[in-house]
């Protein structure tokens, strides 16, 4: 398992290097020293903060109603709406993810889908393509 740089880990937990920083010296994030005297984060250690803090995150059901067999659920912004006389193109952003989904138009029209709107990208799908970044030095 690799180890992350403060400022990487601080990219995947998706908060500001100094919140990592501070974790760090409150102790909630376990801190070593690689070969070159930076501050590194243990991956397995980073990927459990990361669980820990989706699971207490209010950000994907804010009112606490409602009820999925999805999990992978991405809230974002709506940043365009292409409709035709059938269909609706839909384009999100989800913090640094850009999601698009195809729907029908009565959908996109009846959950009122303009730019701007807040909503919810719930992803169920049997394929899920993983990939991994190429190693930086």
């Amino acid at each position: 398992m690799g180890a992350y740089r403060l400022r990487e880990a601080a990219e995947l937990l998706g908060v500001s290097d100094d919140t990592v920083r501070r974790w760090a010296a409150s102790g909630r994030l376990e801190v070593s020293t690689d070969a070159s005297g930076r501050q590194v984060v243990d991956g397995a250690r980073l990927a459990a903060l990361a669980q820990e803090l989706a699971e207490s995150s209010t950000l994907a059901d804010p009112d606490g109603t409602s009820h999925t067999s999805a999990r992978n659920r991405l809230v974002g912004l709506v940043t365009n709406v292409v409709r035709d006389t059938v269909m609706a193109q839909v384009e999100m952003q989800c913090g640094p993810f850009r999601v698009v989904s195809l729907m029908s138009r009565e959908a996109a029209d009846d959950l009122g889908l303009e730019p701007g709107v807040r909503a919810i990208a719930s992803i169920k799908s049997t394929t899920v393509v993983i990939e991994r970044p190429k190693e930086t030095p």
